[in-house]
């Protein structure tokens, strides 16, 4: 059987990261762009039993990688091949999750379920998780009574859509023009993440997707 495929996801970064492994992508073909009402978007598409999609937060020294581009020069060397990467969940000023985050099966932070100010206390928020070959997204608080065993996890909010809805609180009159990159997970089990382009790059602690 061949060695599952690893790819790295820090969202912002996934068109330019795609365009730079080519070679890589002519084997698996993972993202592709589309238009949707004058808006470009990079869609990349993650089956979970051929690839490996993994969290980054911190180097082995304890520090985090902090930008896109440290990625991909970490991971030289390694057998798995880097397909794309993009930013995984929210973070605070010190580049701590605000929410939970598990790597490799450790709860390294724990989930969040108070209020506050900001997107991600848009209630509800939620929780995309991988357990073995399934993924999901998940309300926070149904997450957290299910106490489902996550092999990788991350917090972020607003929730994008919920059961098919756009999330009650979104305002269509709104004036607002930041972009947002969305993950879903669809009845086929496989991973989709939706990108923005030309979005801004921001420090971050990263999904990690290789093949």
């Amino acid at each position: 059987m061949p060695k599952p495929r690893t790819f790295a996801f820090l969202l912002a970064a996934a068109a330019s990261l795609a365009a730079n492994n080519s070679s890589a992508l002519a084997d698996t073909q993972p993202c592709r762009s589309m238009e949707y009402e004058r808006n470009a978007y990079t869609i990349c598409e993650v089956d979970l039993r051929k690839h490996t999609v993994r969290l980054y937060w911190k180097r082995a020294d304890g520090t985090p990688y902090g930008y896109l581009s440290t990625l991909p020069r970490a991971l030289e060397g390694e057998a798995d091949r880097l397909l794309f990467a993009t930013n995984a969940g929210m973070f605070d000023p010190a580049l701590k999750p605000v929410g939970l985050y598990v790597e490799q099966g450790r709860e390294l932070v724990h989930v969040n379920t108070s209020s506050g100010y900001g997107n991600f206390h848009m209630k509800p928020n939620g929780v995309f998780y991988i357990s073995g070959d399934r993924a999901a997204v998940t309300e926070t608080r149904a997450f957290f009574k299910q106490r489902a065993q996550a092999d990788l996890a991350t917090q972020s909010g607003p929730m994008l859509v919920i059961n098919g809805r756009l999330h009650p609180r979104f305002d269509r009159r709104s004036t607002s023009l930041k972009a947002r990159n969305g993950v879903g997970v669809r009845a086929d089990r496989k991973v989709l993440f939706v990108l923005r382009e030309r979005c801004r790059l921001t420090p971050l602690h990263a999904y990690s997707v290789t093949g």
